[in-house]
Protein backbone atom coordinates (compact mmCIF):
# COMPACT_ATOMS: atom_id res chain seq x y z
CA UNK A 1 0.00 0.00 0.00
CA UNK A 2 1.36 3.45 -0.90
CA UNK A 3 2.19 5.74 2.00
CA UNK A 4 0.43 9.12 2.09
CA UNK A 5 2.45 12.17 3.07
CA UNK A 6 0.49 14.08 5.71
CA UNK A 7 0.54 17.85 6.17
CA UNK A 8 3.96 18.65 7.57
CA UNK A 9 6.61 21.24 6.80
CA UNK A 10 8.24 20.44 3.46
CA UNK A 11 11.75 21.47 2.51
CA UNK A 12 12.41 23.32 -0.74
CA UNK A 13 13.23 20.24 -2.79
CA UNK A 14 10.09 18.46 -1.61
CA UNK A 15 7.95 21.47 -2.57
CA UNK A 16 9.40 21.45 -6.07
CA UNK A 17 8.72 17.72 -6.25
CA UNK A 18 5.07 18.24 -5.25
CA UNK A 19 4.60 20.95 -7.86
CA UNK A 20 6.06 18.75 -10.62
CA UNK A 21 3.86 15.85 -9.50
CA UNK A 22 0.81 18.08 -10.08
CA UNK A 23 1.87 19.23 -13.53
CA UNK A 24 1.19 17.35 -16.73
CA UNK A 25 4.26 15.33 -17.82
CA UNK A 26 5.23 17.68 -20.67
CA UNK A 27 5.13 20.80 -18.49
CA UNK A 28 6.91 19.03 -15.64
CA UNK A 29 9.66 17.93 -18.01
CA UNK A 30 10.11 21.51 -19.26
CA UNK A 31 10.47 22.73 -15.66
CA UNK A 32 12.91 19.95 -14.77
CA UNK A 33 15.13 20.92 -17.70
CA UNK A 34 15.81 24.23 -15.96
CA UNK A 35 17.66 22.47 -13.15
CA UNK A 36 21.17 21.06 -13.17
CA UNK A 37 21.60 17.26 -13.19
CA UNK A 38 22.51 17.30 -9.48
CA UNK A 39 19.40 19.31 -8.62
CA UNK A 40 17.27 17.09 -10.84
CA UNK A 41 18.56 14.01 -9.00
CA UNK A 42 17.50 15.47 -5.64
CA UNK A 43 14.07 16.43 -6.94
CA UNK A 44 13.48 13.03 -8.55
CA UNK A 45 14.58 11.28 -5.36
CA UNK A 46 11.88 13.21 -3.48
CA UNK A 47 9.28 12.33 -6.12
CA UNK A 48 10.15 8.64 -5.64
CA UNK A 49 9.97 8.95 -1.84
CA UNK A 50 6.73 10.94 -1.66
CA UNK A 51 4.73 8.58 -3.89
CA UNK A 52 1.27 9.86 -2.76
CA UNK A 53 0.86 13.28 -1.16
CA UNK A 54 -1.95 14.47 1.09
CA UNK A 55 -4.13 17.07 -0.73
CA UNK A 56 -3.42 19.74 1.91
CA UNK A 57 0.30 19.34 1.41
CA UNK A 58 -0.07 19.60 -2.36
CA UNK A 59 -2.32 22.66 -2.08
CA UNK A 60 0.07 24.44 0.28
CA UNK A 61 3.03 23.86 -2.04
CA UNK A 62 1.08 24.99 -5.11
CA UNK A 63 -0.14 28.13 -3.35
CA UNK A 64 3.40 29.04 -2.33
CA UNK A 65 4.77 28.67 -5.84
CA UNK A 66 1.80 30.46 -7.47
CA UNK A 67 2.41 28.43 -10.62
CA UNK A 68 -0.94 26.73 -11.17
CA UNK A 69 -4.40 26.50 -9.71
CA UNK A 70 -5.04 24.16 -6.82
CA UNK A 71 -6.57 20.80 -7.76
CA UNK A 72 -9.02 20.51 -4.92
CA UNK A 73 -8.78 17.20 -3.12
CA UNK A 74 -6.86 15.40 -5.85
CA UNK A 75 -3.79 13.82 -4.36
CA UNK A 76 -0.52 14.22 -6.21
CA UNK A 77 1.03 10.95 -7.27
CA UNK A 78 4.71 10.17 -7.45
CA UNK A 79 6.73 6.97 -7.51
CA UNK A 80 9.53 5.51 -9.58
CA UNK A 81 7.53 5.36 -12.84
CA UNK A 82 6.59 9.05 -12.60
CA UNK A 83 10.16 10.03 -11.78
CA UNK A 84 11.59 7.96 -14.64
CA UNK A 85 9.13 9.46 -17.11
CA UNK A 86 10.06 13.00 -16.06
CA UNK A 87 13.77 12.31 -16.41
CA UNK A 88 13.37 10.72 -19.84
CA UNK A 89 11.31 13.66 -21.08
CA UNK A 90 13.81 16.16 -19.67
CA UNK A 91 17.19 14.57 -20.41
CA UNK A 92 16.55 11.74 -22.88
CA UNK A 93 16.42 8.00 -22.22
CA UNK A 94 20.19 7.39 -21.97
CA UNK A 95 20.97 10.18 -19.50
CA UNK A 96 17.76 9.44 -17.61
CA UNK A 97 18.85 5.84 -17.04
CA UNK A 98 22.13 6.99 -15.51
CA UNK A 99 20.46 9.63 -13.34
CA UNK A 100 17.78 7.23 -12.14
CA UNK A 101 20.41 4.61 -11.35
CA UNK A 102 22.30 7.08 -9.15
CA UNK A 103 19.08 8.19 -7.45
CA UNK A 104 17.90 4.68 -6.63
CA UNK A 105 21.36 3.57 -5.55
CA UNK A 106 21.63 6.53 -3.21
CA UNK A 107 18.20 5.87 -1.73
CA UNK A 108 18.91 2.17 -1.30
CA UNK A 109 22.12 2.93 0.52
CA UNK A 110 20.24 4.99 3.12
CA UNK A 111 18.60 1.82 4.45
CA UNK A 112 21.93 0.84 6.02
CA UNK A 113 23.15 4.31 7.06
CA UNK A 114 22.85 3.34 10.72
CA UNK A 115 25.86 1.03 10.25
CA UNK A 116 28.17 3.80 8.99
CA UNK A 117 29.48 4.59 12.48
CA UNK A 118 29.92 0.92 13.46
CA UNK A 119 33.29 -0.78 13.74
CA UNK A 120 34.04 -3.56 11.21
CA UNK A 121 34.13 -6.13 14.04
CA UNK A 122 30.68 -5.00 15.19
CA UNK A 123 29.24 -5.43 11.71
CA UNK A 124 30.86 -8.86 11.43
CA UNK A 125 29.26 -9.83 14.74
CA UNK A 126 25.83 -8.71 13.54
CA UNK A 127 26.24 -10.74 10.34
CA UNK A 128 27.51 -13.88 12.05
CA UNK A 129 25.53 -16.96 10.99
CA UNK A 130 23.80 -15.16 8.11
CA UNK A 131 23.64 -16.59 4.59
CA UNK A 132 26.15 -15.29 2.01
CA UNK A 133 23.28 -13.65 0.12
CA UNK A 134 22.27 -11.65 3.21
CA UNK A 135 25.85 -10.58 3.94
CA UNK A 136 26.27 -9.59 0.29
CA UNK A 137 23.12 -7.47 0.47
CA UNK A 138 24.48 -5.59 3.48
CA UNK A 139 28.03 -5.12 2.19
CA UNK A 140 26.79 -3.85 -1.18
CA UNK A 141 25.04 -1.00 0.66
CA UNK A 142 27.89 -0.05 3.01
CA UNK A 143 30.61 2.46 2.33
CA UNK A 144 33.28 0.60 0.31
CA UNK A 145 35.90 1.34 3.00
CA UNK A 146 33.80 -0.28 5.73
CA UNK A 147 32.62 -3.12 3.49
CA UNK A 148 36.22 -3.90 2.58
CA UNK A 149 37.25 -4.22 6.22
CA UNK A 150 34.27 -6.43 7.00
CA UNK A 151 35.01 -8.59 3.95
CA UNK A 152 38.63 -9.00 5.05
CA UNK A 153 37.47 -10.42 8.39
CA UNK A 154 35.30 -13.15 6.87
CA UNK A 155 36.46 -16.76 6.68
CA UNK A 156 37.95 -17.47 3.24
CA UNK A 157 35.22 -19.71 1.77
CA UNK A 158 32.46 -17.43 3.06
CA UNK A 159 34.31 -14.40 1.71
CA UNK A 160 34.38 -15.93 -1.76
CA UNK A 161 30.68 -16.84 -1.53
CA UNK A 162 29.84 -13.27 -0.53
CA UNK A 163 31.96 -11.76 -3.32
CA UNK A 164 30.23 -13.94 -5.89
CA UNK A 165 26.81 -12.97 -4.51
CA UNK A 166 27.63 -9.25 -4.72
CA UNK A 167 28.84 -9.55 -8.31
CA UNK A 168 25.77 -11.51 -9.46
CA UNK A 169 23.16 -9.82 -7.27
CA UNK A 170 19.71 -9.19 -8.71
CA UNK A 171 17.36 -6.44 -7.50
CA UNK A 172 15.61 -7.40 -4.24
CA UNK A 173 12.13 -6.26 -3.16
CA UNK A 174 12.09 -3.29 -0.72
CA UNK A 175 10.43 -5.57 1.85
CA UNK A 176 13.41 -7.94 1.80
CA UNK A 177 15.79 -5.02 2.41
CA UNK A 178 13.54 -3.76 5.20
CA UNK A 179 13.53 -7.15 6.94
CA UNK A 180 17.33 -7.30 6.90
CA UNK A 181 17.73 -3.73 8.16
CA UNK A 182 15.17 -4.25 10.92
CA UNK A 183 16.93 -7.44 12.05
CA UNK A 184 20.31 -5.73 12.15
CA UNK A 185 18.90 -2.74 14.01
CA UNK A 186 17.52 -5.06 16.67
CA UNK A 187 20.91 -6.70 17.03
CA UNK A 188 22.61 -3.33 17.18
CA UNK A 189 20.13 -2.11 19.76
CA UNK A 190 19.09 0.71 17.44
CA UNK A 191 15.48 1.82 17.10
CA UNK A 192 15.42 3.72 13.85
CA UNK A 193 12.61 3.75 11.32
CA UNK A 194 13.40 2.13 8.01
CA UNK A 195 13.41 4.15 4.84
CA UNK A 196 12.20 2.52 1.66
CA UNK A 197 14.95 1.14 -0.57
CA UNK A 198 13.91 0.83 -4.20
CA UNK A 199 16.86 -1.04 -5.60
CA UNK A 200 19.71 -3.17 -4.34
CA UNK A 201 23.19 -1.90 -5.04
CA UNK A 202 24.85 -4.97 -6.50
CA UNK A 203 26.93 -6.11 -9.43
CA UNK A 204 30.57 -6.17 -10.45
CA UNK A 205 31.41 -2.53 -9.67
CA UNK A 206 30.47 -2.57 -5.95
CA UNK A 207 32.64 -5.68 -5.54
CA UNK A 208 35.51 -3.96 -7.39
CA UNK A 209 35.16 -0.90 -5.13
CA UNK A 210 35.37 -3.14 -2.06
CA UNK A 211 38.39 -5.10 -3.31
CA UNK A 212 40.22 -1.94 -4.33
CA UNK A 213 40.10 -0.80 -0.72
CA UNK A 214 41.20 -4.13 0.76
CA UNK A 215 44.74 -5.01 1.74
CA UNK A 216 46.92 -6.85 -0.77
CA UNK A 217 46.60 -10.25 0.94
CA UNK A 218 42.79 -10.10 0.94
CA UNK A 219 42.71 -8.92 -2.67
CA UNK A 220 44.98 -11.72 -3.87
CA UNK A 221 43.21 -14.45 -1.89
CA UNK A 222 39.77 -13.34 -3.01
CA UNK A 223 40.67 -13.11 -6.69
CA UNK A 224 42.41 -16.49 -6.63
CA UNK A 225 39.38 -18.09 -4.97
CA UNK A 226 37.02 -16.46 -7.49
CA UNK A 227 39.29 -17.68 -10.30
CA UNK A 228 38.89 -21.28 -9.15
CA UNK A 229 35.14 -20.99 -8.81
CA UNK A 230 34.23 -18.79 -11.78
CA UNK A 231 37.13 -17.83 -14.09
CA UNK A 232 34.93 -15.64 -16.27
CA UNK A 233 33.65 -13.65 -13.31
CA UNK A 234 37.16 -13.29 -11.88
CA UNK A 235 38.45 -11.99 -15.20
CA UNK A 236 35.68 -9.39 -15.42
CA UNK A 237 36.42 -8.23 -11.88
CA UNK A 238 40.14 -7.92 -12.69
CA UNK A 239 39.40 -6.01 -15.90
CA UNK A 240 37.50 -3.37 -13.95
CA UNK A 241 39.90 -3.05 -11.05
CA UNK A 242 41.92 0.10 -10.75
CA UNK A 243 45.67 -0.48 -10.77
CA UNK A 244 48.64 1.71 -9.95
CA UNK A 245 49.58 1.96 -13.64
CA UNK A 246 46.09 3.34 -14.45
CA UNK A 247 47.37 6.70 -13.26
CA UNK A 248 48.57 7.29 -16.85
CA UNK A 249 44.91 7.51 -17.92
CA UNK A 250 43.96 10.39 -15.60
CA UNK A 251 43.69 14.07 -16.41
CA UNK A 252 46.79 16.03 -15.33
CA UNK A 253 44.88 17.93 -12.64
CA UNK A 254 43.62 14.64 -11.17
CA UNK A 255 47.12 13.15 -11.16
CA UNK A 256 48.42 16.24 -9.36
CA UNK A 257 45.58 16.04 -6.84
CA UNK A 258 46.38 12.40 -6.08
CA UNK A 259 50.14 12.92 -5.78
CA UNK A 260 49.71 15.76 -3.30
CA UNK A 261 48.35 13.33 -0.74
CA UNK A 262 50.93 10.53 -1.13
CA UNK A 263 53.99 10.25 1.10
CA UNK A 264 57.21 10.42 -1.04
CA UNK A 265 58.52 7.18 0.50
CA UNK A 266 55.30 5.34 -0.38
CA UNK A 267 55.32 6.79 -3.89
CA UNK A 268 58.98 5.89 -4.46
CA UNK A 269 58.30 2.33 -3.29
CA UNK A 270 55.22 2.04 -5.54
CA UNK A 271 57.26 3.16 -8.55
CA UNK A 272 59.82 0.36 -8.12
CA UNK A 273 59.80 -1.79 -11.26
CA UNK A 274 56.97 0.09 -12.96
CA UNK A 275 57.14 1.11 -16.62
CA UNK A 276 58.59 4.34 -17.96
CA UNK A 277 55.19 5.76 -18.93
CA UNK A 278 54.01 5.67 -15.31
CA UNK A 279 57.27 7.15 -14.04
CA UNK A 280 57.07 9.98 -16.57
CA UNK A 281 53.45 10.82 -15.70
CA UNK A 282 54.25 10.93 -11.99
CA UNK A 283 57.48 12.97 -12.29
CA UNK A 284 55.98 15.44 -14.80
CA UNK A 285 53.10 16.22 -12.43
CA UNK A 286 55.26 17.01 -9.41
CA UNK A 287 56.76 20.37 -8.56
CA UNK A 288 60.52 20.64 -8.91
CA UNK A 289 60.97 20.44 -5.13
CA UNK A 290 58.75 17.37 -4.75
CA UNK A 291 60.45 15.73 -7.73
CA UNK A 292 63.79 16.16 -5.97
CA UNK A 293 62.32 14.66 -2.77
CA UNK A 294 60.97 11.71 -4.73
CA UNK A 295 64.28 11.11 -6.50
CA UNK A 296 66.08 11.25 -3.15
CA UNK A 297 63.71 8.68 -1.63
CA UNK A 298 64.07 6.40 -4.68
CA UNK A 299 67.87 6.56 -4.54
CA UNK A 300 67.87 5.74 -0.82
CA UNK A 301 65.52 2.76 -1.09
CA UNK A 302 67.75 0.14 -2.66
CA UNK A 303 66.24 -3.35 -3.20
CA UNK A 304 62.65 -3.63 -1.95
CA UNK A 305 60.52 -6.72 -1.34
CA UNK A 306 57.78 -7.31 -3.90
CA UNK A 307 55.18 -7.43 -1.10
CA UNK A 308 56.24 -3.93 0.00
CA UNK A 309 55.91 -2.62 -3.55
CA UNK A 310 52.44 -4.16 -3.90
CA UNK A 311 51.28 -2.69 -0.61
CA UNK A 312 52.60 0.76 -1.57
CA UNK A 313 50.75 0.58 -4.88
CA UNK A 314 47.61 -0.57 -3.10
CA UNK A 315 47.90 2.46 -0.80
CA UNK A 316 47.99 4.75 -3.82
CA UNK A 317 44.98 2.99 -5.33
CA UNK A 318 43.04 3.32 -2.07
CA UNK A 319 43.84 7.04 -2.00
CA UNK A 320 42.59 7.39 -5.58
CA UNK A 321 39.35 5.57 -4.77
CA UNK A 322 38.80 7.66 -1.65
CA UNK A 323 39.25 10.88 -3.61
CA UNK A 324 36.92 9.60 -6.31
CA UNK A 325 34.22 8.78 -3.75
CA UNK A 326 34.55 12.31 -2.36
CA UNK A 327 34.14 13.77 -5.84
CA UNK A 328 37.63 15.31 -5.80
CA UNK A 329 38.70 13.48 -8.96
CA UNK A 330 37.05 11.55 -11.79
CA UNK A 331 38.28 8.07 -12.64
CA UNK A 332 37.41 7.19 -16.21
CA UNK A 333 38.56 3.94 -17.79
CA UNK A 334 39.24 3.80 -21.53
CA UNK A 335 40.22 1.04 -23.94
CA UNK A 336 43.87 0.06 -24.19
CA UNK A 337 44.22 1.23 -27.78
CA UNK A 338 43.09 4.74 -26.82
CA UNK A 339 46.10 5.48 -24.61
CA UNK A 340 48.58 8.10 -25.73
CA UNK A 341 51.95 7.98 -23.97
Amino acid sequence: MSEVTTPTALNGTQKVAVVLMNLDPQSAAEVLKRFSEAEAEEIVAEIVRLRRVDPQVAQAALAEFHQLAMRGTTAARGGKDVATGLLEASFGAERAAGLMSRVTSSMAGKAFEFLDAAEPAQVQGMLEGELPQTIALVLAHLRPELASQVMSGLEEVLRTDVAECIATMNPAPPEAVRIVTDTLKQRAGAVVSSREANQVVGGIQPLVDIINRADVATERALLEALEERDPELAEEVRSRMLTFSDIVKFERRDVQQVLRGIDPTVLATAMKGTNEAVIEVIRSNLSERNRELLDGEAAALGPVRLSQVEEARAEVVRAIRDMESQGAITVQRVDEDEYVY
